[in-house]
């Protein structure tokens, strides 16, 4: 089995909160293996730098070709490249061997402000080094001193700034913004070319906050390595550095004003998680079963005989929504459902309740626009869990992305009995919705073998699948009728991309 696997370039940090040491934490963290090229070996701890001696360059040059060469990195992380000539010959080495992805964090000034490169580094970085990176990562004073010292103060400085990167040639730009004084929330921008995309996490307060910048560009890396969108690798690793930096806010390493933190987030913990799970899936997304306790008792069933049965017949995610379970059996149901949906490999949502989601450690949880805020259910739920909303307009699919849900779900799209009062936005308000959400999309509503065919042929990129509760478990054979519904959405998705060619 090949591991998703992440080569970082950058300094040795002898207090271990950031360069080389935080990347390798943050990678193990993330789930994936991680080489490492040593640039420089510093003196420091959380007071600042006392020293740094930079390697020979003959000698990066060795260990680039010992791990190129051999191991076949997936993507490549840069940090602290303290010279000129050390950025030459990684240029070099990246020409020579290629990989998927270049990540470039342009290290030339620490969180606490102390300079790790000079004007040279600087020039060499511009011309060299970011037309060949996929994307860069700098904070607030390193984008500043690439576009020569102009201040960001401000969300549309960072917008300026991303842009006139980009100009130099990465192809992608996240200007980091955790420094931004007038800002409540961290916020970060993203320019890919064509659009800016603006990333929120909350404001964590601590003074742990060393190795946040080398920390971010390697879970990103991480990310990317998995497989990940560059989009989805940034809201991930933000996720994953936002709930390591609160469970960590009150930690005590050293003595100085800035302090590093727990990447492992266990060191209030024995016990660690190593199960790592990968990035959400909208390919799961296809034939999506919603449960329903009523249906199931009409047809004497328990829950978990008919999760059972729709999984057989071909669901790829389940959601289970029972509105009429109280807490205690409703977390057995859903412990005995976790347990079969995981042995066919199939995601398990539970509707609004987080309380759920903990209890059994499911996959994740499906709210509406009157339940919990997504943001809310993010910092609970943590950076890895799936969190999927309802969404009738484009605003609110908006919101949801902002907030850091995975995937909305838009409807009812016809008239449905399961739900009442709920209102019906009909084919073209899944358009419009699905025609400018930035998350991949499910139909939801009333949908069913008779109308599936012209929703999911509607031409809507992002539509991935269509949620369904009736048309499934509303019926004698809970298996029999998703295999036929599964064919019917197979059929209707291959006509689709037959249109699209």
């Amino acid at each position: 089995m090949r591991v998703p696997h992440v080569l970082t370039v950058a300094g040795s940090d002898s207090g271990s909160g950031a360069g080389i040491q935080a990347d390798l934490k943050a990678c193990s963290a993330r789930g994936v293996y991680c080489s490492t090229v040593i640039t420089a070996v510093t003196a420091q701890n959380t007071l600042g730098v006392q020293g740094v001696n930079d390697v020979a360059e003959d000698f990066v040059r060795e260990q680039l070709k010992s791990v190129l060469s051999d191991m076949h990195p997936d993507v490549v992380k840069t940090g602290m490249l303290p010279s000129p000539g050390i950025v030459k010959v990684l240029c070099q080495s990246l020409k020579e061997f290629r990989v998927r992805a270049l990540v470039v964090d342009p290290v030339m000034i620490s969180t606490s402000g102390d300079v790790l490169a000079g004007p040279s580094v600087l020039a060499t970085f511009r011309e060299e080094l970011l037309p060949l990176a996929d994307i860069v990562t700098p904070n607030l004073r390193e984008a500043s001193a690439l576009i020569g010292g102009v201040p960001l103060e401000t969300v549309a400085d960072m917008r300026s700034a991303a842009k006139l990167i980009h100009n130099i040639g990465p192809r992608n730009v996240l200007v980091k913004g955790g420094d931004l004084p007038a800002s409540f929330d961290a916020v970060d921008v993203l320019f890919d070319g064509k659009e800016f995309y603006e990333f929120r996490s909350t404001r964590i307060k601590t003074s742990n906050t060393h190795g946040t910048g080398c920390t971010l560009a390697s879970s990103i890396a991480a990310e990317l390595a998995k497989g990940a969108s560059v989009p989805s690798a940034i809201k991930i690793a933000k996720r994953y550095v936002e709930s390591a930096l609160e469970y960590s806010k009150d930690i005590l390493i050293g003595g100085g004003r800035q302090g590093p933190f727990d990447h492992l987030m266990n060191l209030k913990n024995n016990t660690l998680n190593v199960s790592v799970p990968r990035p959400f899936d909208p390919s799961k997304l296809l034939l999506y079963a919603v449960t329903d306790t009523k249906m199931n008792k009409k047809w004497g069933r328990s829950v978990s005989v008919a999760v059972k049965a729709a999984i057989e017949g071909g669901a790829t995610i389940i959601q289970l929504r029972e509105k009429d379970a109280d807490t205690r059996d409703f977390l057995e149901a859903a412990k005995a459902c976790l347990e079969i949906c995981h042995s066919h490999g199939v995601p398990l949502l539970i509707n609004d309740r987080i309380d759920i989601v903990l209890a059994c450690d499911a996959d994740g949880v499906h709210i509406g626009q009157s339940d919990m805020p997504a943001r809310v259910a993010r910092s609970l739920l943590g950076p890895d869990k799936i969190i999927g909303v309802t969404c009738k307009t484009p605003e609110q699919a908006e919101e949801a992305w902002i907030d850091g849900a995975d995937y909305i779900g838009c409807g009812g799209v016809y008239p449905t009995n399961t739900k009442e009062n709920n209102a019906v936005v009909g084919l073209d308000g899944l358009k419009t919705v699905g025609l400018t959400s930035k998350l991949p999309m499910v139909a939801i509503g009333g949908i069913g073998i008779s109308n599936v065919k012209s929703v999911l042929e509607f031409g809507v990129p992002n539509l991935k699948g269509v949620a369904v509760v009736s048309a499934l478990f509303d019926r004698e054979s809970v298996l029999a009728e998703t295999q036929n519904l599964l064919r019917a959405v197979m059929d209707s998705v291959k006509s689709e991309q037959n249109q699209a060619r």
